[in-house]
C-alpha cells in the first residue's frame, strides 16, 4: 500500500524556518521532519512513498537524489576511472515518488493531482508536519474492518485545528471548523482512504478537509481511529523545540523504530 505525503505547503505559522526550506524539510534531531514520518511508516512495512511537493520542492528532490551518498560509507577512487565503492549501506528500502503538485496547490488538488502514481487502490494520507505512535498496522486493520470510504486518526489536543464531531459508533457526523466552546477530537492525518475518495475533489483549489471530508461525513463514510498516544504537530517555532526536546531525551514517543 503507497503511502502519501503532504509536502507542499508554505508553512508560514514556522517562517522563521520555511523561509529557507519547505516546512517538512526542518529538521528534529539533524534528520528532516519528512524522513521521522516516513521511518514510523517504514516499521510497520510500508516503504513505497509519494511526497507531494510544491513550495520549494527542489530541496526535498535534492535531498532523496543523494540519500544513498548521505547514509553510506563509500570510497572514492579518482586513480582508477574514478571508482566508487560502497563500504556500508544503512539506507532504508524506500521507493520515493516526489511529485510536482504546484506551489499554490490546496490539500485536495495535490492528492488528485497524484492520482495516477496511486493507482486503483486504497492508500495512506498523512501531513508533513505531524509525527505520533500510532500503530499503523492497527489503524489499517480498523479501516479494513468497517468497509467505509475513509478512516483518519482522532487525537485529543487544545483546540487550534478544524475539529470532528464522532458517534459512538466511531463514525464521523461532521467535520467542520473549531469554535471557542469546542474541547473535541481533531483530525491528526495518518488517514487511509479508498481511492473513490478521489472523486470527491474538483480541482487544485479543493481543500481535502472541507468539501470531500465533509461529504463523506453527511455520507456516513468517514470513520474515526481514536488515538489516545502522542501526537503532535510541528506548525510553530515552538512546537518544533518540543520535538527537539523530545528527541534529545533519547526516548522520542514517535520514534517507534527504535523501540524493538
Amino acid at each position: 500500500m503507497k503511502v502519501v505525503i503532504l509536502a507542499g505547503g508554505f508553512g508560514t505559522r514556522i517562517s522563521e524556518e520555511s523561509y529557507l526550506k519547505p516546512k517538512p524539510m526542518i529538521e528534529i534531531g539533524n534528520m528532516p521532519m519528512l524522513w521521522h514520518i516516513m521511518k514510523i511508516y517504514s516499521h510497520y512495512g510500508f516503504n513505497d512513498f509519494i511526497v507531494c511537493c510544491g513550495y520549494k520542492s527542489l530541496m526535498i528532490k535534492q535531498y532523496f537524489a543523494s540519500y544513498y551518498l548521505q547514509r553510506s560509507d563509500i570510497t572514492f577512487d579518482f586513480s582508477n576511472n574514478n571508482e566508487m565503492t560502497v563500504h556500508s549501506n544503512v539506507a532504508e528500502p524506500w521507493r520515493v515518488t516526489l511529485a510536482d503538485t504546484g506551489i499554490n496547490t490546496m490539500t485536495g488538488g495535490r492528492v488528485k493531482r497524484v492520482r495516477d502514481y496511486i493507482g486503483g487502490e486504497s492508500f495512506m494520507l498523512t501531513y508533513g508536519d505531524g509525527v505520533s505512535d500510532v500503530d499503523i498496522n492497527k489503524l489499517l486493520e480498523f479501516h479494513k474492518s468497517h468497509g467505509k470510504a475513509a478512516t483518519l486518526t482522532a487525537v485529543s489536543v487544545s483546540q487550534k485545528f478544524g475539529v470532528i464531531d464522532i458517534k459512538s459508533d466511531n463514525s464521523i457526523s461532521s467535520f467542520r471548523e473549531k469554535s471557542n466552546s469546542d474541547g473535541s477530537k481533531i483530525n491528526a492525518g495518518f488517514m487511509v482512504l479508498e481511492p473513490t475518495v478521489i472523486d470527491y475533489i474538483d480541482d487544485d483549489a479543493t481543500v481535502l478537509e472541507k468539501t470531500p471530508l465533509e461529504a463523506l461525513a453527511n455520507e456516513n463514510q468517514l470513520m474515526s481511529y481514536i488515538h489516545d498516544g502522542f501526537w503532535q504537530c510541528m506548525d510553530t517555532q515552538r512546537d518544533k523545540l518540543l520535538l527537539e526536546k523530545y528527541w534529545e531525551s533519547g526516548n522520542a514517543p514517535w520514534a517507534v523504530w527504535n523501540k524493538g
